[in-house]
């Protein structure tokens, strides 16, 4: 999701960058078509964000630059992406389903850690994707740890329970056909700090994803927040 600014320079910028998040590695040819933005255009924005180590390229073709992750992981709080990543790995392996950690960024959420099914049919959401709170699983959670306000929300009731039980199922809200399951991980005085997530096809998690995969990624969040660091 790319939102729109007014400024052309940092939409058209932002749409490069969202572009690669998304597709990974991609040649100019690719980024023109994805973007729908000038051949000429996009060689110059490219250029300035490789400039800036925002963008990467190898062998001729572009990717997200390392800065990028360095800027993402202080914007999600100093270490959690990586006390996250062996979690989100563990939970992978357990579950066999792909994992991810979402941080809020105003009326959206963002992912700042993803893992990937290693076969097979899976849920793949790219670090850096934007996403709207109002669905899916994660931003339930989201929203139901929110630091007030939830009682003035229409959906407050189906928070306030999702609070009591401690995790948050969606079936084909964010996505057709996908499922998932997120709980909130929380830091030392007990304030949100991110929500994690576990997500595959209904096909294989069925219309009741929380029947499997509740336990599991609520020990994932538990075990974030048992690693050292803040």
């Amino acid at each position: 999701m790319v939102g729109k600014s007014g400024v052309g320079v940092l939409d058209k910028s932002v749409a490069v960058l969202s572009f690669l998040a998304e597709g990974g590695p991609a040649s100019l040819a690719e980024v023109v078509l994805g973007t729908g933005l000038p051949r000429p255009t996009a060689h110059r924005l490219l250029s300035a964000l490789e400039a800036h180590h925002l963008v990467a390229r190898r062998e001729g073709r572009y990717a997200l630059g390392l800065r990028l992750l360095g800027w993402g992981n202080r914007a999600a709080g100093v270490g959690l992406v990586e006390r996250a990543r062996p979690v989100l790995e563990w939970l992978r392996d357990e579950s066999g389903e792909s994992t991810q950690i979402y941080v809020r960024e105003g009326e959206h959420r963002v992912c700042v850690a993803s893992v990937e099914r290693t076969i097979g049919l899976r849920d793949t959401v790219p670090v850096g994707a934007v996403l709207p709170l109002a669905r899916g699983s994660a931003g339930k959670v989201l929203l139901a740890w929110a630091a007030g306000g939830v009682d003035e929300r229409p959906e407050a009731a189906e928070l306030r329970g999702i609070r009591v039980r401690g995790w948050a199922e969606s079936v084909a809200e964010r996505e057709a056909g996908v499922a998932s399951v997120s709980a909130p991980v929380l830091g030392p005085d007990g304030s949100l700090r991110a929500a994690v997530s576990a997500s595959g096809p209904i096909s294989r998690l069925g219309e009741r994803p929380g029947e499997r995969l509740a336990d599991l990624v609520v020990e994932a969040a538990r075990k974030i927040e048992g690693s050292s660091g803040p």
